[in-house]
């Protein structure tokens, strides 16, 4: 969570009191006991998690404690990692444009999409095989960031480096980042499935039900993919860091998809909502 100026006083005020706490501002989360400060970078902008220096005259870099000034630390990492989070914000280019689907194909299935306030909305339709809203662009190594929301009942996900198979509106296959609501006892939401192209990426030991997804919120997915990597974050929560070589040979890159998942009868009709779909290509 970014904090804004007014949350940066808040975090101040809070350091004049003596008081033990944790705050997380932009790219770092600041660990405050009464005579030391612990800084720990939370940044999934690398794959291997870079660590971020602060030099300051208390000598305080992240995972590290020091006994310090803490009021001027703190300003310090807010006024950094704002400038940080503006830079890093400019490298992410939308792939819709909050109007219309102009670059972006449905491919099978008979589900609808539509726009509304800046969101694109796709709708079950009874009957329907899975159904994909597809990006005309392709992608091979890229930072994917994107909101989502979905009807508790419905299953659905985002295709990356996907192909069609039988021509171009043939079936949709390949890896697909899971969106599922939690339930009472959660769920597999962000984990790697291979659609149509073999099932669970992820392990199986790995294939843990959790809660990190809130049903009927908004959720933030962060997909970074690196040739055979791919790590999936869902609000700030590391869910997936897989190495698959198989896949990647077959799937070097392809296009995204917005995925409406079919349903049974006289079930439904379900919504999924996505949002601030943004991108940045990678070498």
């Amino acid at each position: 969570m970014t904090k804004s100026p007014a949350s940066s006083a808040s975090t101040a005020a809070k350091a004049g009191k003596n008081e033990s706490w944790r705050e997380t501002i932009g790219e770092s989360r600041l660990e405050v006991f009464p005579d030391v400060v612990t800084c720990v970078s939370l940044s999934p902008g690398a794959l291997h998690g870079p660590t971020h220096h602060f030099g300051v005259d208390a000598g305080l870099a992240c995972g590290k404690s020091r006994r310090v000034n803490k009021l001027p630390l703190i300003l310090l990492v807010f006024l950094v990692s704002a400038g940080s989070l503006v830079a890093e914000d400019k490298a992410y280019k939308s792939i819709f444009d909050g109007k219309t689907l102009k670059g972006w194909t449905q491919r099978n299935g008979t589900a609808t999409y539509r726009i509304e306030n800046e969101v694109i909305i796709g709708k079950t339709k009874e009957g329907s095989p899975n159904s994909f809203l597809c990006s005309d662009r392709e992608y091979g190594n890229f930072d994917l960031k994107f909101d989502v929301k979905v009807d508790e009942g419905l299953n659905s996900g985002v295709q990356i480096r996907s192909q069609t198979r039988g021509g171009y509106r043939g079936r949709v296959n390949g890896p697909q980042v899971e969106i599922e609501s939690s339930g009472e006892n959660g769920a597999e939401a962000g984990y790697i499935y291979g659609e149509a192209a073999g099932g669970w990426m992820t392990p199986k030991a790995k294939l843990i039900p959790h809660k990190h997804f809130k049903d009927g919120e908004w959720n933030s997915y962060r997909v970074l993919a690196k040739d055979a990597h791919i790590k999936v974050w869902i609000n700030g929560n590391l869910i997936s860091d897989l190495t698959h070589e198989e896949k990647f040979k077959t799937h070097p890159k392809g296009f995204i998809g917005l995925q409406v998942h079919g349903i049974g009868k006289k079930t439904g009709p379900f919504e999924v909502r996505w949002r601030n779909l943004k991108l940045k290509e990678m070498d």
